[in-house]
């Protein structure tokens, strides 16, 4: 009687995993149905000139800045504003990459690849193939580069292969974040340059390459020439410290200190993007210094939406997260940073628990 129960019992286990697995597919696909009917996925073209053109025109002032202030160190003002500027067109070419600004592929492509090499001298091809892995497995160990092992050790697992004087550091890595922010300008230059003239298949080279080689080489030699060499060391050095920090300061607190994927785990799209993710709430100026990021549940859920509509899906996303039990994050902008750096001050012990099945856990396993 057990042996013909258990039969009878399999193929019915085996539908409520199909309905339950259907299901949670489907969650995406609705509220992605919402979102369209809404409009709120056209392009905004008015917004995005305008921005395209202001911060283009902003770069070329703080140039002209430089000249006429000359050999002063009031030119270390300059070289903040002038991280401000490259910033903004860096977080431009991020939403150009995204296909956020026209309808056409080639045009928002070759937008991001100027944009990046030209303007703010990152490889356009380097940073894409890493950018695009995060989206696609956010917070996933093995997948998603943004958590992989370097100075920082972001998993339990990378944790547990320091030893010695890095084991010390790791665990007090929190209180080093932001100081080791200042060093990632000149880090991703270092790696955009690498990319581009390194071995390997880059899309584009012939052209990326030129650009941003001759835009960094530029960059310093129009320095040294206008100022004298201290001034000018010191101008590139304050840039690039602004720069690291209002970059990386845009991206770390989107993601980290929250739930940690195992490399084999399959979660469905929706859940992958919005319990990985963190928004940050704020007003203008938070808007500005993090080039829309701060709305990044949003933003992995559609990352083709124009910057300036995620702030008017969030409800729709808020709403149908709350009427699918999913958890849905937003802190404010100093609570954030709280979290990470007691995140990583403590990664062996603070990560948080592993991402289980939604399927397995609608079915009450």
């Amino acid at each position: 009687m057990s042996a013909s129960n258990d039969r009878l019992t399999a193929p019915a286990d085996a539908r409520r995993v199909r309905t339950a697995a259907r299901r949670v597919t489907n969650d995406y696909s609705v509220l992605a149905r919402v979102v369209r009917e809404s409009g709120l996925l056209r392009r905004r073209y008015g917004y995005y000139w305008t921005r395209l053109l202001l911060t283009v025109a902003a770069f070329a002032a703080v140039w002209a800045g430089v000249v006429l202030v000359g050999p002063t160190w009031w030119q270390l003002a300059l070289a903040a504003a002038m991280a401000v500027v490259l910033a903004q067109l860096a977080f431009l070419g991020h939403d150009s990459a995204h296909r956020q600004i026209f309808r056409s592929r080639a045009w928002n492509d070759w937008t991001a690849r100027v944009l990046a090499n030209a303007f703010v001298g990152l490889s356009h091809a380097w940073w894409t193939a890493k950018h695009d892995a995060h989206h696609t497995a956010p917070n996933q160990e093995g997948h998603d580069p943004d958590i992989s092992p370097g100075v920082i050790a972001f998993t339990p697992a990378v944790m547990a292969t320091r030893r010695g004087w890095r084991r010390w550091f790791a665990r007090r890595q929190g209180w080093f974040f932001l100081p080791l922010l200042t060093l990632e300008g000149l880090n991703l230059h270092v790696k955009s340059v690498r990319t581009v003239l390194g071995p390997g298949r880059v899309p584009h080279r012939w052209v990326e390459a030129p650009l941003l080689v001759t835009r960094l080489v530029a960059y310093v030699a129009v320095l040294a020439v206008l100022l004298p060499p201290t001034i000018a060391g010191a101008f590139l050095a304050v840039q690039l410290a602004v720069f690291g920090v209002l970059l990386g300061g845009a991206f770390a607190p989107n993601h980290k200190g929250m739930p940690i994927v195992p490399a084999t785990a399959d979660v469905d799209f929706l859940r992958r993007q919005v319990l990985m993710s963190r928004n940050i709430r704020g007003n203008a100026a938070v808007d500005f210094l993090m080039g829309g990021l701060n709305r990044q549940v949003e933003h992995h859920l559609f990352p083709s939406m124009p910057r300036p509509n995620l702030k008017q899906v969030q409800p729709l996303v808020r709403e149908h997260c709350s009427q699918l039990g999913v958890t849905y994050t937003e802190v404010g902008f100093f609570t954030s940073y709280r979290i990470v750096i007691g995140y990583l001050n403590d990664v062996e012990h603070s990560a948080r628990d592993p991402f289980s099945c939604p399927v397995a856990s609608s079915l009450g396993r």
